[in-house]
């Protein structure tokens, strides 16, 4: 797990930082170097649960839930799969799927010389 990035930390936010960081995107974010993201959305969520929270400070955090790969929207625009973990195995990691191409209608078309087709 990373170091917190930002100013010192709440409870709360080092309960999320380490939470998150036990995820299989964390593997991704560590890659990527995005700690600092990752750390924006903790401190964002931490604000988001109180009971006076703003709105543009709720929608922020579904931005980084997408963002980050951690909703099924977020996770499918980044085109991840979890698989679920073996026995006597870490958990998985997540993988961009490979997209098989469908035949569009321009590859079901056939040339026809010229006096052929009528």
């Amino acid at each position: 797990m990373p170091e917190w990035p930002l100013t010192t930390p709440a409870d709360r936010e080092l309960d999320l930082w380490e939470d998150l960081w036990a995820t299989p995107q964390a593997i991704v974010w560590e890659d990527m170097g995005q700690e600092l993201e990752v750390a924006l959305f903790v401190r964002t969520l931490a604000e988001a649960e109180r009971p006076d929270a703003r709105v543009d400070v709720k929608k922020m955090v579904r931005s980084y839930l997408d963002s980050l790969g951690l909703s099924v929207a977020g996770m499918n625009r980044n085109r991840w799969k979890i698989a679920p973990p073996l026995e006597d195995e870490q958990p998985a990691v997540p993988v961009p799927q490979t997209v098989t191409r469908r035949p569009s209608a321009r590859d079901r078309l056939k040339v026809v010389p010229s006096g052929e087709g009528s």
